[in-house]
């Protein structure tokens, strides 16, 4: 009877256990760092019986749509990896929790992330998120292409632009640039209208951001996007950037890149991989997706040195957020703040996916991407070079449509970069002001 009775109170506990089991769920859209995440979803789950993390991932586009939808509709996930050009918006909206308490009351030390990192995600004494990881933009070459040109890596590791005859950047690229008869452009003989490989392929507009696309060009030719994270006035109307955006969409008119039409159809990451373009921009985000389709000899170099004498690279950073209507808030925060700290971005860094935001981790990650046949540092060099942070406002999917547009007119050929431009910024501060 007494065996019976212990039997019973042990089902009626489990009952109990697994009637309080709280499930965190979480999002995110690389599947590259998907692997990385979960093993830190085991981890914390050894450590937090009784709480589960259901991880999500899903393509950029899609990621957003549900993120918007969930939160009209009250099925928006715990917590999600959230990105700078969107928490103004949902912030302004009431749509995000403010850790701060949970940051004082645990005692979290913001001074252990990279410079810059944790402050951008702070608004009016509230912080929307922990960091999580940053990234720099630098170049993708292929050697293969590079060294049939007689360029060496050396060459392209000291690489100057400016927008008047483009540098010795451009110079390379005319030499990384072929025809359907093997001339590249350097040769008189070389046919702009019947191109095998481009030198060099700009991405696109890049909305208020630029990030892969100008950015770099531009403050490395004295642009600046506005005086501080969260000042209602842009300077997207600044000489420098129309001279920037002039030259990036003259490329195509003299054979070195591929139209604007034909980048939108194709993407420059695929005509990078098809071997149709011998360099492109890309973020360190996208070091696993080259290592991985990129069947030729590559190496990643860092961005040229403008007019201003120095490189300049977008330093971004991605963080944690939780939903203000998270069921479940005080097991998202412990969540968040594991994926904030040095023990899960010791796992993220030893997957070599992305840098972690915590000091010293970076090159934990570098050092892995060696051991798979991989020489990142280029990025680490951005790191250390003239970095700037993303620029940050109200309205930002307004500001980023109304940029885009501008951008777009001007590689299209339908309008000149100073009077689109100034156009489009004054339209943009009306937008923030507002």
């Amino acid at each position: 009877m007494s065996i019976k009775l212990n039997l019973l109170a042990a089902a009626a506990l489990t009952a109990v256990g697994s009637a309080h089991a709280v499930e965190v769920k979480y999002v995110l859209w690389d599947s590259n760092q998907l692997p990385a995440y979960q093993q830190c979803a085991t981890d914390f789950q050894k450590k937090n019986a009784g709480i589960t993390i259901k991880i999500t991932q899903s393509g950029w586009g899609d990621y957003w749509t549900a993120i918007s939808t969930g939160f009209v509709s009250g099925t928006a996930p715990d917590v999600f990896t959230d990105h700078l050009a969107k928490y103004p918006e949902f912030a302004k909206n009431d749509q995000l929790l403010d850790l701060t308490p949970f940051i004082k009351r645990d005692k979290v030390d913001s001074g252990a992330y990279s410079a810059g990192l944790y402050d951008i995600w702070g608004r009016g004494g509230k912080q929307y998120g922990l960091p999580k990881d940053w990234d720099t933009i630098g170049f993708i070459v292929n050697m293969d292409m590079a060294k049939k040109a007689g360029v060496s890596l050396a060459d392209l590791q000291a690489m100057t632009w400016n927008p008047k005859d483009g540098g010795s950047f451009e110079q390379i690229v005319k030499k990384l640039a072929t025809d359907a008869k093997g001339n590249n452009a350097t040769n008189a003989a070389y046919d702009k209208k019947n191109v095998a490989v481009y030198g060099y392929q700009n991405p696109g507009a890049g909305g208020m951001m630029g990030q892969t696309e100008w950015s770099h060009f531009a403050v490395s030719n004295g642009f600046k996007f506005q005086d501080k994270p969260w000042d209602a006035k842009f300077y997207y109307d600044d000489p420098k950037l129309a001279e920037t955006i002039t030259y990036l969409a003259g490329l195509p008119g003299k054979g070195l890149s591929a139209t604007y039409e034909n980048t939108k159809t194709l993407g420059p990451d695929a005509m990078f991989v098809g071997k149709k373009v011998a360099i492109v921009p890309q973020g360190s985000w996208m070091i696993t997706y080259f290592k991985d389709n990129a069947k030729f000899d590559t190496a990643w170099v860092p961005l040229p040195t403008g007019p201003t004498g120095t490189r300049a690279t977008m330093f971004n950073g991605l963080a944690d957020s939780i939903w203000v209507g998270s069921k479940v808030k005080e097991e998202s925060w412990k969540w968040v703040k594991y994926l904030g700290s040095s023990d899960c971005q010791s796992v993220v860094a030893s997957y070599g996916v992305v840098f972690p935001a915590i000091k010293g981790l970076a090159e934990a990650a570098i050092e892995t991407q060696k051991k798979k046949g991989v020489d990142s540092s280029a990025f680490l060099t951005m790191s250390k070079s003239k970095t700037f942070l993303a620029p940050i406002a109200d309205s930002g999917s307004e500001v980023t449509e109304v940029m885009n547009n501008a951008i777009e007119s001007v590689l299209l050929g339908k309008a000149d970069a100073a009077g689109a431009l100034k156009t489009a910024n004054a339209k943009a501060n009306e937008l923030v002001k507002r």
